[in-house]
């Protein structure tokens, strides 16, 4: 790695605020670019027309698209049209904007629920538009399948244009969301256990029976993935995971929480409750021979995660 900030050209980061981006903005290797990543303030991207002006005026070499309206299952379902409708602008935008003013590379970060309900494990990326998506989340899941269509398009049309896509599996990490609405499942474990632990509660209740397996990966290492791809797009696959290889049960996520925060009551199954698909785990397949793992266990990334979460904590 260079010491020089910035040797290798200039990028842009869309959704730079959020988890991901702020991963990969505080990452070593980020240093070895000059990053734009500009606030929803500075840069409406559901505005085609400053959208594609900020990407001319600013003539990036490299766009690294992780920009998104996200949300649990409880916001998908609540306003699955705002999913739909944001996600497409944004996707298209950002990838039209790009294109227009000629940006030779761009790295376009989708997501695990693109692959059909009943598909099976461990999804491969040919699986896409093989079957109807989950319900739940579908608005989401079409943008993110518009938005790796069109990169796929435009490389059809103009090779020398490296518009490629990474497909992460679920993530958690330092800047995720710990709100039990808006929160993914790592997160919300983490301030549950947490909230029993200072509260004094002996029990901690888990939906369905804990069973269900899920593949979690730390975002910091997400964020490694993202750089290696910018610094190499040339050997990147068009379309690839980016995932841990191994899932665990929801019950294994809830025990590991608990020996990192050091909460020693028990957990109790709400058998009413939806336990969910049964298994969502990626082929990675594809990153094994691009030559990436990621570094982060389990134990280690809720660690640090927790850590964030305490620091954030009010007094």
């Amino acid at each position: 790695m260079s010491d020089a900030a910035g040797h290798r050209g200039r990028m842009l980061l869309t959704g730079g605020r959020g988890m991901v981006g702020c991963n990969i903005r505080e990452h070593g290797m980020a240093a070895e670019w000059d990053i734009l990543a500009p606030s929803r303030q500075e840069l409406d991207l559901t505005d085609a027309g400053a959208t594609a002006t900020y990407i001319a005026r600013h003539a990036p070499d490299i766009v690294i698209h992780a920009a998104g309206r996200v949300g649990g299952i409880q916001a998908n379902m609540a306003d699955p049209v705002a999913f739909l409708d944001a996600n497409m602008m944004i996707g298209r935008n950002v990838i039209m904007g790009a294109r227009a003013a000629g940006v030779p590379r761009l790295v376009n970060l989708a997501s695990t629920c693109i692959y059909p309900r009943a598909a099976p494990n461990p999804l491969a990326e040919d699986m896409v538009l093989t079957g109807p998506l989950e319900p739940t989340n579908e608005g989401y899941a079409l943008a993110k399948i518009m938005a790796l269509r069109l990169c796929r398009y435009i490389r059809a049309e103009t090779p020398e244009m490296l518009y490629k896509t990474l497909i992460p599996c679920n993530l958690y990490g330092r800047y995720d969301t710990f709100d039990a609405a808006a929160s993914h499942m790592v997160p919300a474990v983490i301030a549950k256990i947490h909230a029993a632990k200072v509260a004094g509660d002996k029990t901690v209740g888990i939906w369905g029976d804990g069973t269900a397996r899920r593949e979690f990966m730390y975002a910091g290492d997400l964020a490694g993935a993202v750089l290696c791809a910018a610094a190499d797009i040339n050997a990147l696959p068009d379309l690839m995971n980016i995932g841990v290889g191994t899932d665990h049960s929801v019950n294994d996520y809830y025990a590991a929480a608990a020996a990192v925060i050091g909460y020693d009551g028990r957990f109790v199954h709400d058998l009413t409750k939806p336990t969910g698909m049964k298994q969502k785990l990626c082929d990675i397949s594809r990153q094994m021979a691009w030559g990436w793992a990621p570094q982060t266990d389990l134990q280690t990334g809720i660690m640090a995660t927790y850590q964030f979460h305490l620091e954030r904590l009010p007094e």
